[in-house]
């Protein structure tokens, strides 16, 4: 069976495969590739596609695609998610005060207090309240 042959490597791909190849002559196996090259990879990904990017330059498929989505890889640090969250209602009532406390059984806390004669959309606060403690 014949192949075709492969269309020309762009020149921004061939110029990062000189510094990768330069990065890995110089470090041990299993070293990080820096950031800056990641973010190198990235956008050349974005302009030419993720294989025509990820194969010649020996990178992770996948990863590579993860970075292009935004996802951030494990070894990275998430931002910590909120831990509470205050609903400040407007002004003074007349009605009376209505104050209704959670307790997750993980230990999360979320207290509801308010003066109004319709009560919040219990669904919608219960739902981002969970999330947060996930």
């Amino acid at each position: 069976m014949n192949r075709k042959s492969t269309a020309p490597i762009p020149e921004a791909i061939t110029q990062l495969q000189r510094q990768l190849e330069q990065f890995r002559s110089t470090q041990s196996a299993r070293t990080k590739l820096p950031e800056p090259l990641w973010l190198a990879a990235v956008e050349l990904a974005r302009q030419h596609g993720i294989y025509a990017v990820a194969h010649p330059l020996r990178l992770d498929y996948t990863r590579l695609k993860q970075r292009l989505n935004g996802i951030p890889s494990q070894s990275r640090k998430q931002k910590p998610k909120p831990a509470f969250v205050e609903l400040i209602g407007s002004g003074a009532s007349t009605l009376p005060d209505c104050v209704i406390e959670f307790e997750s059984a993980g230990g999360g806390k979320m207290r509801v207090q308010w003066k109004a004669a319709v009560p919040p959309d219990w669904a919608s606060l219960l739902h981002a309240w969970h999330a947060t403690q996930r």
